[in-house]
C-alpha cells in the first residue's frame, strides 16, 4: 500500500476484505486522516444494507455504476468526430437504461421478495445478549447429514478471525465457520455441522484467541 492508496481501500476496510498488514496500515492512516474517517462513519450502515439487498440487484447496480464511471475515450481524430459522438450518445443511452431496470428490479425486489423469496422456517432460533451491545442469533434447521446454522449478530468483536463451533451431548466439538470480523462489528453467514440438531448441547462464538465470545446452550 503506498501513500497515493489508503484512501481507496476503505470499502475493502469497511466490509472486511483487507489482510492483517494493510488492515493495520490503513487504521494508522485512519489516525491521521479526518477525511476517511468521516466517510467511514458516513458508510457504517453499509454492510448491513448489503446484507439486505438481493444479489441480483447488487449485480445490475455494479453494471450500471461501473458502466456510468467508465472514463471517456480520446477525443477522435476529426473525420471520426460524428461516429464518436454517435457511440457517446448510445452508451449514455445504456447507462440510463441499466440504472433504470436496476432500480426497477431493487423495488420488485423489496415489494415481492418477502412473497416470492421466503425461506423455509427453521427448526429452531436461540439468541443471547451480553455486555457492550453484542447481540447474537441462531437458526438452526435440520439435515439429513447434518445441522444448517444460520448466524445473525450484531456489535461482534471487530478484530481477528471469528468461529462458531458445535458441541454435542458427548462432548465433542465441531466448527461450524468462521469469518473475518467486520468493522461495524455486524455478521450473517450459514454454516454447518454433520451433529444432528437433537445432538447439539451449545453452540458457541469464539475470537481468534479461541476465547468465547457468547454462549447458547440448547436444552
Amino acid at each position: 500500500m503506498t501513500a497515493a492508496d489508503p484512501h481507496q481501500l476503505l470499502g475493502a476496510y469497511l466490509l472486511g476484505g483487507l489482510d492483517a498488514p494493510d488492515r493495520e496500515a490503513f487504521e494508522a492512516h485512519l489516525r491521521t486522516c479526518g477525511a476517511c474517517r468521516e466517510e467511514l462513519a458516513g458508510l457504517e450502515t453499509l454492510p448491513a444494507t448489503l446484507d439486505a439487498l438481493p444479489v441480483p440487484d447488487a449485480v445490475a447496480l455494479t453494471v450500471a455504476s461501473t458502466l456510468a464511471a467508465a472514463p471517456e475515450a480520446p477525443a477522435p481524430p476529426p473525420l471520426l468526430a460524428k461516429l464518436a459522438r454517435r457511440r457517446r450518445a448510445v452508451r449514455r443511452r445504456w447507462v440510463a437504461l441499466v440504472g433504470a431496470v436496476a432500480a426497477a428490479c431493487l423495488a420488485a425486489g423489496i415489494l415481492a421478495g418477502p412473497l416470492l423469496a421466503r425461506p423455509e422456517a427453521p427448526d429452531a432460533t436461540y439468541s443471547v445478549q451480553s455486555g457492550g451491545g453484542l447481540q447474537f442469533s441462531i437458526d438452526l434447521a435440520r439435515k439429513t447429514w447434518g445441522t444448517e446454522l444460520a448466524v445473525n449478530g450484531s456489535s461482534l468483536p471487530q478484530d481477528g478471525t471469528l468461529s462458531l463451533w458445535v458441541r454435542d451431548r458427548a462432548g465433542s466439538e465441531d466448527r461450524a465457520c468462521s469469518w473475518t470480523a467486520t468493522p461495524s462489528g455486524r455478521v450473517r453467514v450459514t454454516g454447518a455441522t454433520p451433529i444432528q440438531l437433537g445432538s447439539i448441547s451449545s453452540v458457541e462464538l469464539r475470537d481468534g484467541t479461541q476465547n468465547a465470545v457468547a454462549v447458547i446452550t440448547v436444552p
